[in-house]
């Protein structure tokens, strides 16, 4: 039987070169980066060559770029720092962040009572640009902005340029969540005036436990993990040289291929969209995932018109023959409570009858494995 793979957004396969680079890393650069013995050079030398690799293709400098274990621990060293260190007191944001930054700014409203600010969305998950200005402009608190560059759930992506120089114009900071634009989306730094980026390695086919923080130069961010001066003394910790050296190969191919794949990507979607159309008369396409150019290639989120009871065993049914998709996010895959994002950008009559949701995350194909 042949596997479908729809579920890239929450981890995606791992490619064989990159398997490769692990294991070949693991078995001959073993040395303690921080030792200055030979081996340990070795191993020091594999995660210089990944922060210049990063670096090069982000426009930005390689002492930016700070090695850590994925998204979440990025974000929350850089919401932490910005309020404990740099004297953040508001965050401006959205209610539908991925969890690591939402229930991060609930903490830091708890601990240290910064403000929370909320943006309002319209039906397709986009923030109001306008209200943000006004925001920007009406307070003398020292502000933070965080907004997610591409939405996990419903791929709707945001104009981070135009932020980005909002934020420039006021005096704010600007922290985005890229997990899932980096390795799919050109970006660069040094045109877009962003002092915080965040990615993890397996959204774009490296290893899971590895991603990285652009944190500007000159910020003031200090660590939230004490110990040694790792990482130019941002991240305390014996760096994971294997999962460094899987992301390095990872983030080159990805940017290697990049064009061919989107292009292919993207005429799947369009292919998939027609073809849900065709058989599923009623089908919706929740937020701006039919609009290629306001939501990412690679994601769909879907509306089918089947009955509750229907629902309950249909993913299951879809993973016996072998389709594997996700209702909702991975990271909330354990709770009732349904999508945080529908919630917010849905109103209460398309929530009353909103009967089942899929969240299909295409990426590249693997021999049998189709993504």
């Amino acid at each position: 039987m042949n596997s479908v793979y729809f579920d890239s957004a929450a981890t995606s396969q791992m490619r064989n070169e990159v398997i490769d680079r692990v294991y070949e890393v693991m078995k001959n650069s073993f040395g303690n980066p921080s030792s200055t013995h030979s081996y340990g050079r070795s191993s020091k030398s594999i995660i210089e060559n990944t922060r210049k690799t990063i670096s090069k293709q982000l426009g930005c400098a390689a002492a930016e770029i700070i090695f850590t274990s994925g998204g979440t621990e990025a974000d929350n060293l850089i919401l932490n720092s910005c309020v404990r260190d740099l004297g953040v007191q508001r965050i401006i944001s959205s209610k539908i962040e991925h969890h690591a930054v939402l229930h991060t700014i609930d903490e830091l409203h708890k601990n240290y009572g910064i403000e929370p600010v909320y943006l309002n969305l319209n039906a397709c998950g986009e923030v109001d640009y306008e209200q943000l200005e006004r925001l920007l402009q009406d307070s003398s608190k020292k502000t933070l902005v965080s907004l997610m560059h591409v939405n996990n759930e419903i791929g709707t992506m945001l104009d981070i340029e135009r932020v980005a120089k909002m934020t420039q114009a006021s005096g704010a900071l600007f922290h985005s969540d890229t997990v899932q634009s980096v390795g799919h989306f050109e970006l660069d730094l040094s045109k877009v005036g962003v002092d915080f980026i965040v990615a993890a390695a397996h959204k774009f086919h490296g290893p899971k436990g590895v991603g990285f923080a652009f944190i500007r130069k000159n910020s003031g961010l200090q660590s939230l993990i004490f110990g040694g001066q790792q990482e130019r003394g941002l991240r305390a910790g014996t760096e994971a040289v294997h999962n460094i050296a899987g992301l390095e190969t990872a983030f080159e191919l990805a940017y290697q291929h990049l064009e061919k794949e989107k292009n292919y990507i993207l005429d799947l979607k369009k292919y998939f969209i027609s073809e849900l159309k065709a058989h599923l008369p009623g089908v919706k396409f929740n937020g701006a995932c039919t609009d290629e150019f306001k939501s990412t290639y690679t994601l769909l989120n879907v509306c089918l018109p089947i009955s509750p009871e229907k629902a309950l065993m249909l993913l299951f049914q879809l993973d016996l023959k072998g389709i594997a998709c996700s209702k909702g996010s991975a990271c909330q895959s354990g709770s009732d409570k349904g999508s945080h994002v529908l919630n917010e950008i849905l109103n209460e009559e398309d929530l009353k009858n909103l009967l089942f949701d899929f969240h299909f995350h295409l990426l590249i194909p693997k021999k049998k494995l189709i993504m």
